[in-house]
């Protein structure tokens, strides 16, 4: 039975979100990879907001949990877009429940950065052929980015993710970039973009001189194939505008799937990555040296409470 009290958290609720709005006046935003997590209540979700008839409602649970998200946390990063194109009354709706100066980042839905539909139910009779809307601008611009248009204050970054590439989809660097170059140049300016890679080859010279020549941030990602965080940070012009970007998604050399096998529900830090916790805190020093605005985004797979591992990192 659903108890009507709040469970003591184990996360500093209070001290988290100091920490967070005092780099958040830092221009430093901290957030988390999405935010509908039930494992939350107790750590930054309070029970008794989200009671119907005296027991806990899982539909009220998400479709208001970001009002009380917002009170903590500065941003986060909207994995949900994707899988979809939100309409202009779902853009409304969301934005609706934060206050000004929280700041969202999205990712691009992949009708535009999948090359190759994977073989999975998912996807239907797509599943194994080409993608023909792969790096359609016209076709971002009229489904994703005029829909979003009238929010662009909150929207702080847009997030191209691109999975694995294969050798046959793309036999090296230069021929995504031949396919990525233009598309980039095309983009309208009002937006701020980043690109995120899956194959660690592709992070080469040529790689980031694309990205810097449109003022397109590298994302910064912890991924189970990619190179640690200090790797990509140490690679020599690998900031390549005029904001940071990072992406705290798995351990290195492990599987989304063995990650929620692990440490779901989330509920509280199960695997301890000192490591990348030292890269995040590098790229916090970074920004503020530079005067950089920064987006920090950590999942809940890398250790298994992403509150917990952003208090850490927050820490003066």
């Amino acid at each position: 039975m659903d108890s009507l009290f709040d469970e003591p958290s184990p996360v500093d609720r209070d001290k988290l979100a100091a920490n967070l709005a005092r780099l958040a006046r830092e221009h430093i935003y901290i957030g988390g990879s999405s935010w509908k997590y039930e494992g939350w209540i107790g750590q930054v979700y309070s029970r008794s907001r989200y009671l119907s008839r005296g027991r806990f409602s899982k539909k009220l649970f998400e479709a208001t949990c970001l009002e009380e998200y917002a009170a903590t946390f500065p941003a986060v990063c909207g994995d949900f877009a994707f899988y979809q194109f939100p309409t202009e009354e779902f853009w409304k709706r969301l934005f609706a429940q934060v206050p000004d100066g929280f700041q969202f980042a999205f990712k691009i839905p992949e009708q535009i950065t999948c090359k190759l539909f994977p073989l999975h139910a998912r996807y239907g009779a797509q599943g194994g052929r080409e993608n023909e809307s792969f790096l359609d601008v016209e076709l971002l611009k009229a489904s994703f980015l005029r829909p979003l248009w009238r929010h662009r204050a909150k929207a702080s970054v847009l997030i191209f993710e691109f999975g694995s590439f294969a050798r046959n989809t793309f036999a090296g660097v230069s021929e995504f970039l031949a396919r990525l170059d233009p598309f980039l140049a095309a983009l309208p300016r009002e937006f701020r973009y980043a690109v995120e890679i899956r194959n660690p080859e592709f992070l080469e010279p040529d790689y980031f001189q694309c990205l810097r020549s449109h003022g397109v941030a590298h994302v910064f990602n912890a991924w189970s194939r990619m190179p640690e965080l200090r790797y990509q940070i140490a690679l020599p012009e690998s900031i390549t505008a005029d904001f940071i970007v990072s992406r705290a998604l798995l351990r290195h050399g492990r599987s989304y799937e063995e990650a929620v096998k692990l440490l779901s529900p989330y509920t509280e830090v199960r695997d301890l990555n000192p490591e990348v916790r030292t890269s995040l805190r590098d790229l916090i020093q970074i920004a503020r040296d530079r005067r950089m605005v920064a987006f920090l985004f950590v999942n809940n797979r890398l250790e298994g409470s992403a509150p917990a591992t952003m208090l850490a990192i927050s820490e003066p």
